[in-house]
C-alpha cells in the first residue's frame, strides 16, 4: 500500500481557506499527483485542505472522502492556565532542545507541558482513528507494526491535511516520538509526503518513508511565506 500525504497550500488561517498562491500550490500539487495511480482521496473537513484536495480530485474524476479525525490539532492547556510555549508542539519542541531536554522520550505524552495540553488526546485520536482506517484496507495494528490481513492491499491513497494533523499521524506510523517529530520533520504548503506497507499477508510491516516534503511542482511559484508556520 502506498499512501500520499499533501500537506494544504498556502493558507488564509482566519478565513479557514487558501490564498491566491495556496490555489496554485494546489493545482501544481494536483498535477503533480495525476500520473501516481491514486485511488481514494482523503481530506481534513478544514477549508484549507478540503480546497486543496479538490484539485487532485477533479482531475482524477475522483470524490473527496472527509474525516474529521485529519483537522488540524489542536494544543491548548487543558484548564486554561499558562503552559510553556502557549502548548505549540513545535515551539515546544525548539524550547526543549535549547534547554538540552530530550525529544525521544516515548512517555512524552506524561512529560509537561504536553500533560498540561489537549495536544495528547487529539493526537491519540488521530492515531486510533487512522489504523482504522488502515484496518479497512487490510493492515491491523498490533504493537508498533502492522499485521497483514488483507489480500487486496496493493492500493494507493492520497490524505490532504495539516502540519499538526499529518505529523502526529506520521510520527504513528513511523514509531518516532511526536516531539522527536516536531522537531525534526517539517513541512512546506502543498509539500508532497509518500509513506509504504508491505503487502505480504499474514506477516507484520513497518510503515516506510519514501518521500517527504517534496515542493518541486512548487518551482516558479511566489516565495512562501508560511513554510513552517503552524496554527489551530
Amino acid at each position: 500500500m502506498k499512501i500520499y500525504f499533501v500537506r494544504h497550500g498556502d493558507p488564509d488561517y482566519k478565513h479557514d481557506c487558501l490564498t491566491e498562491l495556496g490555489h496554485k500550490q494546489a493545482q501544481a500539487a494536483a498535477e503533480r499527483l495525476k500520473n501516481c495511480g491514486i485511488e481514494r482521496i482523503y481530506s481534513s473537513t478544514n477549508g484549507r485542505a478540503l480546497m486543496t484536495a479538490d484539485y487532485t480530485a477533479k482531475l482524477l474524476g475522483l470524490e473527496v472522502i472527509r474525516c474529521d479525525f485529519m483537522r488540524e490539532i489542536g494544543w491548548k492547556s487543558i484548564d486554561g492556565e499558562p503552559i510553556q510555549g502557549n502548548g505549540n508542539p513545535w515551539l515546544v519542541s525548539s524550547l526543549f532542545v535549547s534547554e538540552g531536554k530530550s525529544l525521544t522520550d516515548r512517555d512524552w505524552t506524561l512529560a509537561e507541558p504536553f500533560c498540561q495540553s489537549i495536544v495528547v488526546d487529539t493526537v491519540r485520536h488521530a492515531y486510533s482513528e487512522f489504523d482504522a482506517l488502515l484496518a479497512e484496507y487490510g493492515y491491523r495494528r498490533e504493537g508498533d507494526y502492522y499485521r497483514v490481513t488483507g489480500e487486496n492491499t496493493d492500493r494507493t491513497i492520497a490524505v490532504f491535511s495539516h502540519g499538526g494533523s499529518s505529523s502526529a499521524v506520521l510520527s504513528h506510523l513511523l514509531n518516532i516520538p511526536f516531539p522527536q517529530f516536531c522537531g525534526s520533520f517539517r513541512m512546506g504548503c502543498s509539500s508532497v509526503i509518500t509513506v509504504t506497507l508491505a503487502n505480504k499477508i499474514g506477516e507484520l510491516c513497518q510503515a516506510s518513508l519514501g518521500l517527504f516534503n517534496d515542493m518541486k511542482h512548487t518551482e516558479g511559484l511566489a516565495a512562501e511565506v508560511k513554510e513552517y508556520k503552524y496554527e489551530r
